[in-house]
């Protein structure tokens, strides 16, 4: 059966790998039914013509789906990023990017931000020798990110194990797989954004 994210992918038009692994594989419902959910979502295409308000509604849902966010957290990122100096745009890119539940994702700890946040919440996830288990946490530059010794951890590690040694971190992040370690080389800049990021800052300036 396949569950309300995918349906929210398809909806969207947009691959946002929310089941991890298996949005990989030829069971991925993009795959299996690459048009818009519903009973006449092949009809209607993948695709309609949207309003301007409908193109700002519709990034935002991508950011919020791939990140793993509600409402109330998008905005606070907005309005993080909108008291400082620079690049609202840019500035919220690198919020989203520094979460602790986005770092252990992107570190290859686990297979969808989903996943990884589940990990932080459930105190598997350690930052600098301190447990955090708030998926918000920002990382700075320089922190070590580990994943608490444990039966539970141990076995989550040992499916991850392949996957982690095919991994490539982003490259402000380092990875040491054997321990498994990572580390935070320098705050993330120059993302290229995975969605129109502009139509998500219209969107909260109203």
């Amino acid at each position: 059966m396949i569950g309300p994210k995918e349906k929210k992918e398809r909806a969207l038009g947009v691959r946002l790998n929310l089941k991890g692994e298996r949005c990989a594989s030829p069971k991925c419902a993009a795959v299996r039914k690459p048009y818009r959910p519903g009973m006449h979502g092949q009809k209607r295409g993948r695709f309609s013509s949207i309003s301007e308000f409908g193109a700002q509604l519709r990034e935002k849902q991508k950011f919020k789906l791939s990140y793993g966010l509600d409402e109330r957290n998008m905005r606070q990122v907005f309005e993080k990023a909108r008291k400082t100096k620079g690049s609202v745009a840019s500035r919220i890119l690198e919020l989203l990017e520094r979460r602790l539940d986005n770092v252990v994702f992107r570190l290859g700890f686990a297979p969808s931000h989903l996943s990884a946040r589940q990990l932080v919440v459930h105190g598997h996830v350690v930052v600098n020798k301190k447990r955090v288990r708030s998926p918000g946490f920002l990382v700075k530059a320089g922190d070590v990110i580990n994943l608490k010794e444990g039966s539970e951890v141990k076995a989550f590690i040992a499916k991850r194990r392949e996957a982690l040694k095919k991994h490539e971190p982003p490259p402000w992040l380092e990875i040491d797989r054997d321990k498994p370690e990572g580390k935070v080389v320098k705050l993330p800049e120059g993302i290229t954004p995975p969605f129109e990021v502009n139509l998500l800052v219209e969107s909260f300036s109203k």
